[in-house]
């Protein structure tokens, strides 16, 4: 017998069914792949069933009230039987990534299953940023932080004195290269006081003392001792302050307590604003427009405080990270 034989082509696993399945089922296989059921004809429990785990666009069935980004990630919502953005503490599953955009009340979408491409910048798997911590350092306190498993975590301490800590990509992207950038915070406990504030959005540099010294950005705020989401914007020419987004957060550092933010830059002039996948702040004038700011822009979080006891943290970073596309 040869060393090895081909036995089937890539698309066709095989696994007995623990129980009846439906023609196009969806499933994650034994490998952590998703795959579904071929065929239309249901089978049951005990028998062979053939699976098709490979790259391929599927229309799937959507979660309403939330909005896919094309090129976001897909899970599959194990007890909803739909697609979400996101996984909670459950048997969900990635399956892959958007292949288009779908609104909030769409109840299918197409999904392009088996890829999980680099994202063009990202500050928690790998990429280089910037950190310059302003205020006394402590030993497993203030300053660069040791990472917690892959998230990022920064906090400020009671020391009276202006805090600042920060991360800025090292790497940046062209005001045109229709960016999409992608934020996951848990805020374990908020500031104190309003003397501290976090920000993060994609900006043309940062500040050792104070987000708002910033010539260009767009993102999120939030003032320390309220629990708000606020939305702004800079391009150097026109300032739009924090604006209240109406949705607030839930400190805490479980699962339950993630913040999706992100941000859709592919019209510069018109950038959209997601809070937990749906749109904030449409109809502020201004808030979206970007146009004049020359970049470039990278990723920034950035947390920092006036002279004070004030502390915040800490500020779990599960995710900030960016892709970009031709349109």
């Amino acid at each position: 017998m040869a060393d090895a034989v081909p036995v089937r082509p890539l698309d066709d696993f095989r696994l007995t069914a623990a129980a009846a399945m439906a023609g196009g089922e969806m499933i994650q296989i034994p490998d952590g792949r998703a795959a579904y059921r071929k065929g239309l004809k249901a089978s049951a429990a005990g028998d062979m069933v053939s699976l098709d785990p490979s790259t391929r666009p599927l229309r799937l069935t959507k979660a309403t009230g939330f909005e896919a980004l094309a090129g976001g990630r897909a899970y599959w919502d194990h007890s909803a039987n739909a697609v979400s953005y996101k996984k909670v503490n459950d048997r969900d599953f990635y399956i892959g990534r958007f292949a288009e955009d779908a609104g909030s009340a769409d109840t299918e979408c197409l999904v392009t299953q088996g890829i999980d491409p680099a994202y063009d910048i990202d500050l928690i798997n790998g990429d280089a940023a910037l950190q310059v911590a302003t205020g006394t350092a402590a030993a497993g306190g203030f300053g660069i932080q040791p990472r917690h498993g892959s998230a990022m975590a920064l906090l400020l301490t009671a020391t009276n004195e202006a805090q600042c800590i920060d991360a800025l990509s090292v790497d940046r992207f062209a005001l045109g290269s229709n960016f999409i950038a992608e934020f996951i915070l848990r805020i374990a406990a908020n500031g104190s006081t309003n003397a501290v504030d976090i920000s993060v959005g994609v900006a043309n540099g940062t500040s050792t003392t104070d987000a708002d010294a910033i010539t260009e950005f767009a993102g999120f705020h939030i003032d320390g001792g309220a629990t708000d989401i606020l939305v702004e914007s800079d391009d150097g020419t026109t300032e739009v302050a924090a604006t209240d987004s109406t949705i607030d957060f839930t400190a805490g550092s479980a699962v339950a307590n993630r913040i999706e933010l992100w941000i859709d830059g592919r019209d510069p002039s018109n950038l959209r604003y997601f809070i937990n996948g749906s749109e904030v702040n449409a109809a502020t004038a201004n808030l979206g427009n970007i146009a004049a700011a020359t970049g470039p822009l990278g990723l920034l979080v950035h947390l920092e405080k006036s002279s004070s006891t004030a502390t915040a943290g800490p500020v779990y970073v599960d995710a900030a990270r960016v892709r970009l596309m031709e349109q």
